[in-house]
């Protein structure tokens, strides 16, 4: 398993608390949290993208 530095839980209402994560290889990660072992991982720069993505509004639809 990669060295992960997770950042602290994102939740929202009742239990859907995800994790952000990155390891020094520049690999970004998302888990849920208290899943941590089950993670989705994509380059560094591929989960900056997705971020500033839904900050700019382009998931809103899924809201």
């Amino acid at each position: 398993m990669p060295d992960i530095m997770w950042e602290e839980p994102f939740c929202g209402e009742g239990a859907s608390c995800f994790r952000l994560g990155t390891d020094g290889q520049g690999n970004g990660y998302i888990a849920i949290n208290g899943e941590e072992d089950h993670y989705l991982t994509d380059s560094h720069e591929a989960l900056r993208t997705m971020i500033r993505d839904i900050k700019a509004g382009k998931a809103d639809h899924l809201l």
